[in-house]
């Protein structure tokens, strides 16, 4: 089967965003937080059935691992308790998804981080989603400031209570900023990017690995720049003391194939093992039209990866395989329905 490892409910009804919008007028107002809004299973429909699944029907896929919109998680917006209420609004959709399309789609879940808050209070609700709610993994922001980067790095001690718990549940993160308010860095276009080569960069310098080493990270969008500047890495963790990147980082970090043009793809697959490749698209995402170069819509990424004409068992690996071994809670999922 072919698993979309990148997958954000990005096309949610309008009471959601509309309940969004009134929770954020209510604490600039400091008033009470309004109550989460009735969504019928028609609107669920009706948003999914016309965008996500008739493009992972149309495009070949079978499965999509489903988030909720990464640039709405906005945890720089608000404060814990907003965020709190927001998360578990944006969680619960997409279980009521995950319910409604079983054979389409699994969950991932958002988690309530903001700024200056310890990430060990984001815990109950990564429990709550796997133990619960059938998660397979989260989305895991290293920067909840939106742009201004006051956390630690993720290979600081005060990341350990939450990665514990990762280790205890064998869940993966995705390693995910949400929108930017810094006017310097375009959400997708460039904090998204920064994010995921800082995140490497970060990985490289600590000894993350040392302390967790069944710890799972998928950094998206091919890498960032990582796969571009793989010399540089590679030079800089001979510079910096430390041991070659297949052993230090590559054995508890992945890249997706959200990368939308076919010499992109190339590259990738050329610098990146194919053991550390999982198939994702992000679509009706971050970038929604057609290329006119090629008349196909950027974000259709199964075409490039075909274009690979990979052999039958790197095929599997980057369509199946590497999805199941990163996210085993899928895999037991898939199993207990014959797949």
């Amino acid at each position: 089967m072919i698993i979309d490892c990148h997958g954000h409910y990005t096309t949610a009804p309008e009471p959601h965003q509309l309940f969004r919008e009134a929770q954020i007028e209510a604490f600039k107002k400091g008033t009470a937080l309004p109550e989460v809004p009735t969504i019928s299973d028609d609107q669920i429909r009706e948003s999914v059935e016309q965008n996500q699944l008739r493009l992972l029907q149309e495009r070949g896929a079978d499965m999509t691992i489903f988030s909720p919109r990464a640039s709405t998680m906005a945890h720089h917006v608000g404060n814990e308790a907003v965020s709190k209420q927001w998360t578990s609004a944006c969680n619960d959709l997409i279980k009521r998804v995950v319910d409604l399309y079983p054979e389409y789609f699994i969950g991932v879940c958002q988690l309530p981080q903001s700024p200056g808050v310890s990430i060990a209070n984001s815990v109950a609700e990564l429990e709550r989603c796997v133990n619960e709610l059938g998660f397979v993994g989260c989305n895991l922001n290293p920067d909840p400031s939106g742009g201004h980067w006051t956390s630690a790095p993720l290979t600081d001690r005060s990341w350990y209570p939450f990665y514990e718990k990762m280790v205890e549940l064998d869940v993966p993160a995705m390693v995910h900023v949400s929108g930017s308010c810094n006017h310097n860095f375009h959400a997708t276009g460039a904090h998204y990017l920064n994010a995921d080569t800082t995140a490497f960069m970060q990985f490289l310098q600590g000894n993350l690995f040392k302390d967790f080493p069944d710890l799972r990270f998928i950094i998206p969008h091919g890498g960032g720049a990582v796969p571009y500047h793989w010399g540089r890495f590679r030079g800089l963790a001979d510079m910096l003391k430390q041991p070659p990147l297949a052993e230090h980082v590559m054995k508890n970090v992945y890249f997706d194939t959200c990368v939308y043009h076919q010499p992109g793809i190339d590259l990738l697959f050329r610098v990146i093992d194919i053991d550390n490749i999982l198939f994702g698209s992000e679509m009706v995402g971050a970038v929604r039209g057609i290329d006119p170069e090629t008349g196909q819509y950027f974000d259709d990424t199964k075409r490039y990866v075909d274009a690979l004409n990979l052999n039958e068992e790197d095929r599997y690996k980057v369509y199946e395989g590497n999805a199941r071994k990163v996210y085993p809670r899928l895999d037991a999922s898939l199993k207990g329905r014959g797949l």
